[in-house]
C-alpha cells in the first residue's frame, strides 16, 4: 500500500490552464507527487468536436496510466464536459479514480447559492454548448437559475500570458456585460485558464456582490477527501512535480514558472498521435 500512496496524481489539460489545478493540489496536498500533461500541440480544445476531444482525452489517459498514477484529475472543463464518462471507464479498468472539474465547480457554487439561486457560468464554446454545468447544477437544485456565456478569446489570451493588460480587460468587459443585470451571487470560472483572470474579473464585476467559483480549488479539496477515504494520502513533506507537454516546452516552462511561482527542473515533450 505504501508504494500506492507514493504514486503520483495525474493532472491533464489542453494547455497551461490546468496548472491552476496543479497549484491548488500543491497547496492543499503538499506531500503529493504530481504528473502534469498539457496538450500544447492541440490547444485550444474548446472549438473542437466532441469526437476529437474524446480521442485526445483517451490518448492522454493512457499516457497517465502508463505513468502508474493513483488518481486522475481532469483539469480541462471541455474534456470534463465531453469525455469524462470515457475517461472514467478507461481508468476504471485499472482501478484509478477520476475527478472532473465540472462537478467540483457545480458543487462549490451550489454550497454558495442555497438562499439566492442565481449562478453565472463562463467557459469555452464546447463547455457552454454542452450544457454540462446547467445539468450538474440542476441535479443539485432544480430551482437554480443558470446564465451561461462562451468566452472563446480568453484561452488564447491566457496561453499568450496576456492576463492583466488592457486587451484582456476590454475583452472581459464585453463578455461579462450581460451578467451585470442578472444579480448573480456566484460566477463559475468554467475553464481552468480563467482563474488567471480572477483579479480582472473582480474589477469588471465591481459593485456586484458575486462570489467567484474557481473549480481548481474545489477539485483539489475533493481529491483530498477521496484520497483520504481510499487511504492513499502521501505523508511525505514535499511532493515532486513532473511536467509533460506535446509541443513548445520552453514557452510552457516560462509561463508555468511565472504562474506557479517556482522553478521547474524541465518540461519534457511527448508526441501524441
Amino acid at each position: 500500500m505504501s508504494s500506492k500512496r507514493n504514486a503520483p496524481i495525474g493532472v491533464f489539460d489542453s494547455g497551461i490552464g490546468g496548472l491552476t489545478v496543479a497549484k491548488a493540489v500543491m497547496e492543499t496536498l503538499p506531500g503529493e507527487n504530481i504528473i502534469y500533461f498539457g496538450d500544447t500541440a492541440r490547444v485550444p480544445y474548446g472549438i473542437k468536436s466532441v469526437e476529437t476531444i474524446r480521442t485526445y482525452a483517451l490518448e492522454i489517459t493512457r499516457f497517465l496510466i502508463e505513468k502508474k498514477v493513483k488518481m486522475i484529475l481532469i483539469a480541462c472543463n471541455t474534456v470534463s464536459a465531453a469525455a469524462e464518462e470515457q475517461v472514467v471507464e478507461l481508468a476504471g479498468k485499472h482501478k484509478i479514480p477520476v475527478l472532473g472539474v465540472v462537478k467540483a465547480g457545480a458543487q462549490a457554487a451550489h454550497e454558495l447559492t442555497r438562499d439566492h439561486k442565481r449562478v453565472g457560468v463562463i467557459g469555452t464554446l464546447a463547455t457552454i454548448g454542452s450544457g454540462t454545468y446547467e445539468k450538474a447544477l440542476y441535479e443539485l437544485d432544480q430551482e437554480v437559475s443558470v446564465y451561461s456565456k462562451a468566452c472563446p478569446l480568453l484561452v488564447p489570451l491566457a496561453e499568450e500570458g496576456w492576463v492583466d493588460n488592457d486587451i484582456a480587460k476590454r475583452t472581459l468587459e464585453i463578455y461579462l456585460e450581460d451578467f451585470k443585470s442578472k444579480d448573480l451571487n456566484a460566477l463559475i470560472l468554467g475553464c481552468t485558464h480563467y482563474p488567471l483572470f480572477k483579479s480582472l474579473i473582480r474589477q469588471v464585476m465591481n459593485g456586484q456582490d458575486v462570489e467567484i467559483v474557481d473549480s481548481a480549488v474545489s477539485i483539489a479539496s475533493m481529491a483530498s477527501k477521496r484520497l483520504a477515504q481510499l487511504d492513499l494520502l502521501n505523508d511525505q513533506k514535499e511532493g515532486q512535480f513532473e511536467c509533460y507537454v506535446s509541443d513548445k516546452p520552453q514557452r510552457f516552462q516560462q509561463l508555468a514558472e511565472l504562474f506557479l511561482g517556482r522553478r521547474m527542473k524541465r518540461v519534457e515533450i511527448v508526441s501524441m498521435h
